[in-house]
């Protein structure tokens, strides 16, 4: 029983189109620099966006793209059911968050004034 299980879900063909992906869209982007000076950058820039395109349709054919794809509508659909606050809520929310951020920055000012104190009375206090 050495049979390995694959936990991607993606198979082997997939993960073929994947790197081949990746090696087409490097070509495209090694031979848009390599052929500067010899070529038009018209002609550079199509091999640089060929291989870009070449390589998002081996992604789309692949296991990959369709998972892609399906996340794309599901996420549309949870999008749909957002229910985004009023104004009035947004300004009320916000204006409850400035104050207790006041009242708490004022309690650590406290805090720390008051340890400053003690900690000066105690230093000073036990030197002399």
């Amino acid at each position: 029983m050495n049979a390995q299980v694959d936990s991607s879900g993606f198979s082997n063909s997939d993960k073929t189109k994947l790197w081949l992906a990746i090696a087409v869209a490097t070509a495209g982007l090694v031979a848009f620099y390599w052929l500067e000076g010899r070529y038009s950058m018209w002609a550079r820039s199509g091999l640089l966006i060929g291989g870009f395109v070449l390589a998002i349709l081996f992604i789309a054919f692949s296991g990959f793209g369709r998972f892609l794809r399906e996340y794309a509508v599901e996420s549309h659909f949870e999008l749909r059911k957002i229910v985004w606050p009023t104004r009035q809520e947004t300004v009320q929310t916000t204006l409850v968050i400035a104050v207790v951020v006041i009242i708490v920055s004022l309690m650590l000012f406290a805090f720390d004034s008051t340890l400053g104190f003690v900690f000066r009375w105690l230093f000073s206090a036990s030197f002399t």
